[in-house]
């Protein structure tokens, strides 16, 4: 496959599509390695990336469960079902981390872009791999501090799943064509 049937194949796997199957630590390795080359301001590389499997992924997602009740008030199950189960049906999560500038250069926002191009990398890598992925931000995702025991100025931005999966993903579609986006000045 070319870079571009990558781009065009690309799709968000969810967990529930995924198979036993494990990722392999080459897998992972050569995925990671594709993040580290996203494109950043100033080299300074802000991805941060805690990659869970095993054991760790369930205890985190109990972490998540623990801190929703905290924040809701009462368990709901729910709630906990919702959560825990996008844990156990994937192979690996990352969380998907920012370490910022502590002079604020530069500014926050491009930080947070270099981060999304890291995770593109690493989704176009997955893609040509056959290993389904997607991003989420739940809204627990400012309180994972504690789980993680952050460095000052590194924050969570969302988590990444990661499972393989069987069969054919859905063709792609965009609602219309790059050229009525675009204005050329000539």
């Amino acid at each position: 496959m070319d870079i571009f049937e990558i781009i065009e194949k690309r799709r968000s796997v969810f967990p529930k599509q995924y198979n036993d199957e494990p990722i392999l630590k080459e897998e992972l390795d050569k995925i990671l390695s594709a993040a580290n080359w996203a494109p950043n301001h100033k080299h300074t590389e802000p991805w941060r990336f805690k990659v869970m499997q095993g054991d760790s992924k369930l205890k985190f997602a109990e972490f998540l469960v623990e801190k929703n009740a905290e924040v809701e008030g009462k368990p709901s199950s729910f709630k906990r079902k919702k959560i825990v189960s996008k844990f156990e049906e994937s192979h690996t999560v990352i969380a998907i981390c920012i370490q910022k500038s502590p002079k604020g250069k530069p500014p926050e926002w491009e930080e947070i872009s270099a981060v999304a191009m890291a995770v593109q990398n690493m989704w176009l890598a997955c893609t040509e791999l056959n290993i389904g992925a997607y991003w989420s931000s739940p809204s627990l995702i400012h309180l994972v501090d504690d789980f993680f025991n952050l460095n000052d100025g590194e924050s969570c931005l969302g988590f990444f799943y990661m499972g393989k999966y069987d069969g054919e993903l859905e063709e792609g579609k965009r609602k219309s064509t790059i050229d009525t986006k675009v204005d050329y000045y000539l």
